[in-house]
């Protein structure tokens, strides 16, 4: 049987819960037991992942990282009588992390508020389990792969929230980010406990306020053993946790890969700050292998892989980083979701404060040459989000419209052009569907829009940071640590998208501990030409692996059509087959895992172990 790591699943108090521990598919697992000595928490984490303090019946646990200690966490449980009394707690806690409770026969499981670290649930002979990982209960509870997600995925490429955070098990469901998981005997309730803040703060306000989270999000992450690394671009977004992490680290590892195109200007920027940060230690990565490049092969079943491109150069780079004594690597991943959007969000503040939307909307369209009627009908249109999941429904197979104002929720989606028919025709019942089941996640449109994408990077990042843990690093991405998230969503959202600049609440954040030449930079390195160039360098290589394909096997693709796509010249009237490329191989990848692993070995057969982690 596939043998899951790195992962938890959390059990009821009840004598349907300890049944339900046999089939954990975990060998040799850590547990931590209920007040009653039950199974609560069963699984592989990491040394320091898992704290638990206790008081009475009481228990609580952080599964991730976090800075608190078993001593807050008991004295909180002192004060708990029932799963809401938490919400404080999960208002305040620093870091990314999962909060579980036990409480005299109740259970409280919740993820991050990004997503990043997700909760699911299923039913096991009639008991609800729960775990941060889906197939760990697609693998207790007999899963098969769900097919019309495969499809959707093949047919659209990348798709938002809440599509892109469906379980991809039949009979394995997904939390909510914004709710946590009750359970009561042996049954499972979903609650809701978070929304985002008002925008309503000016700017430097919530500056000053986000500094301060951010100084906090990179203080305390040390590792016990060994070096912090950190990604050293040039961008504002790792350049400043770099200047963070160096108050604080004498012994700071700085890293940057060697590639780009000829127009990137990252190596220029990045040996400037790198000479600023006189204490650390410069390191530069070159000899990777190039994007696209073979292996392909990916041992993860819980979901497709969807930065398929990069899998072996981050293999080849945390190999590297790991030799030279990094055990924990600090990222800037997340924050082009957190402090970037489009212009959708004149379509509120136009309603709300006509003169300021009008005068960012003259940059708006001169820089993106917008027509002057699609323009006004896009502000002016009263399309729901619900009406627009089905008109994405109704384009899929049409060309892509271009040239139109990004005023809506969100951009048109292409339709993978090696897509069968019959996978075209499911993808379309899917959104339909979806459409159903949709609302908006704030009252500003663009506060809607920040927050499905930083929870879109909650499902796609956690993938690269278990890419990371399988090769022995650590990677932490504090941009989307709860306190981070929440402190950029409270400042007013015309602010934090002004068209003038470049991710100003980061810059007025950063101001003043980070150098100006980086906080004022106006360019963004280029790597599409590389990308472009090693795409086609190893097209031979793709057509290898899909030659035997899974999924032409199930009817899903046209390897004919993907020959000529992935052939074809790239042209300004033709969608950029990329992404569909970096999906359909990730579905190809994990249809060939998912169809060797076997799930009819319930795991354990004897009684779950001591518990491993002491209570407070």
């Amino acid at each position: 049987m596939y043998e899951l790591t790195n992962s938890v699943v959390v059990l009821p108090d009840t004598p349907g819960g300890t049944r339900a521990s046999l089939r954990v598919p975990h060998r040799g697992p850590q547990v931590v037991a209920h007040a009653s000595g039950r199974p609560w928490l069963i699984g592989h984490w990491a040394a320091g992942e898992v704290v638990v303090g206790g008081a009475g019946d009481v228990r609580i646990a952080v599964h991730g990282f976090s800075p608190v200690d078993a001593g807050r966490l008991a004295a909180v449980a002192a004060r708990v009588r029932a799963p809401a009394d938490l919400d404080r707690l999960a208002r305040t806690l620093p870091g990314s992390a999962h909060l579980i409770a036990s409480i005299g026969g109740r259970v409280r499981f919740q993820g991050s508020v990004s997503g990043f670290r997700p909760v699911f649930t299923a039913l096991l002979d009639g008991v609800a389990v729960a775990s941060d990982r889906a197939d760990a209960l697609a693998a207790m509870i007999g899963a098969d792969p769900d097919e019309d997600l495969l499809a959707v995925h093949i047919a659209c490429g990348q798709l938002m929230p809440p599509l892109a955070e469906r379980s991809w098990w039949r009979g394995v469901e997904r939390v909510p980010p914004d709710s946590y998981l009750q359970f009561t005997a042996d049954r499972a309730r979903v609650v809701r406990w978070w929304r985002p803040p008002e925008p309503a703060l000016p700017l430097q306000v919530g500056a000053w306020r986000l500094r301060e989270a951010l100084e906090e999000a990179v203080a305390w992450r040390k590792p016990m053993l060994g070096a912090v690394s950190a990604d050293l671009s040039g961008g504002m977004d790792s350049t400043s946790l770099c200047f963070l992490a160096a108050a604080r680290t004498p012994d700071l590892i700085t890293f940057r890969r060697d590639d780009g195109s000829a127009i990137n200007d990252d190596p220029r920027y990045a040996s400037r700050a790198a000479g600023l940060l006189v204490r650390a230690r410069h390191l530069e990565l070159g000899g990777a292998p190039p994007v696209f490049a073979p292996p392909y092969e990916l041992p993860d079943t819980e979901s497709p892989h969807t930065m398929t491109r990069g899998i072996t150069t981050t293999r080849y780079q945390v190999r590297w980083l790991v030799e030279r004594g990094a055990t924990l690597h600090l990222a800037g991943h997340g924050a082009d979701e957190v402090f970037t959007g489009s212009a959708s969000y004149l379509h509120t503040l136009i309603r709300r404060k006509p003169l300021t939307a009008l005068r960012h909307l003259r940059v708006h369209r001169a820089l993106g040459r917008w027509p002057l009627l699609p323009t006004v009908a896009g502000l002016w249109s009263d399309r729901t989000l619900a009406e627009w999941w089905r008109a994405c429904a109704d384009g899929l197979g049409c060309p892509t419209p271009r040239d139109i104002p990004d005023l809506a929720w969100g951009s048109p989606l292409p339709t993978t052009p090696w897509a069968t028919p019959d996978v075209v025709s499911t993808a379309r019942r899917v959104l339909r569907d979806t459409a159903a089941e949709v609302w908006p996640l704030a009252g500003d449109r663009g506060q809607h829009e920040t927050v499905i994408s930083v929870r879109y990077a909650g499902v796609v990042l956690r993938q690269l940071v278990r890419d990371f843990a399988a090769g022995g690093l650590r990677l932490d991405l504090p941009y989307l640590d709860d306190r981070v998230v929440e402190a950029a969503l409270a400042v007013r959202v015309h602010e934090r998208f002004d068209p003038w600049l470049f991710k100003p609440l980061l810059a007025a954040a950063m101001r003043g501990r980070v150098p100006d030449f980086i906080l004022n930079r106006r360019t963004k390195g280029d790597y599409e030409e590389t990308v472009i160039r090693d795409q086609r360098r190893h097209v031979p290589d793709l057509l290898d692996l899909f030659a035997d394909s899974a999924l032409a096997a199930r009817g899903l693709i046209d390897v004919d059509a993907l020959r000529a796509g992935l052939h074809a010249q790239p042209s300004p009237e033709s969608d950029d087959p990329s992404a569909s490329l970096e999906m359909t191989l990730g579905c190809e990848m994990w249809l060939r895992q998912t169809g060797s692993v076997r799930r009819d070995d319930p795991g354990r057969t004897g009684p779950p172990a001591d518990a491993g982690v002491p209570v407070a």
